[in-house]
């Protein structure tokens, strides 16, 4: 059974930062994109970061670009990001998700396996 499971969420006020992981299990990753998305209470999900198989490629979302920084251990099966600088806009829930293939997209229909989320919060 494949499962991503995410961590490091919290509360944490502006300015401030966190640092979340993804544990991936039951198969390896490492030739497959990996990506971070968000969902704010009312809103769709969005993409927020990505990596490819590789490592040696990111992607990011406007939004959070400068202040986000992907990266991802394969020996170890995990993926992390940084959070810094964190927004109140920043609150979401923060999913993980595996690509079905090697470059990091913006769609999350590239992606196939998902995470449950971990929750962030952002106090002004």
């Amino acid at each position: 059974q494949v499962t991503l499971v995410e961590s490091g969420g919290g509360l944490v006020q502006a300015g401030g930062s966190l640092r979340l992981s993804c544990a991936t299990s039951g198969r390896t990753f490492g030739r497959n994109a990996m990506g971070w998305f968000r969902q704010a209470p009312g809103k769709e999900r969005e993409f927020v970061a990505a990596i490819n198989g590789r490592g040696s490629t990111t992607y990011y979302a406007d939004s959070v670009k400068g202040r986000f920084t992907i990266s991802r251990d394969s020996a170890n099966n995990t993926v992390s990001l940084q959070l810094n600088s964190l927004k109140p806009e920043d609150t979401a829930v923060y999913y993980c998700a595996a690509g079905i293939g090697y470059f990091g997209t913006y769609d999350s229909r590239d992606y196939d396996y998902w995470g449950q989320g971990t929750q962030v919060t952002v106090s002004s």
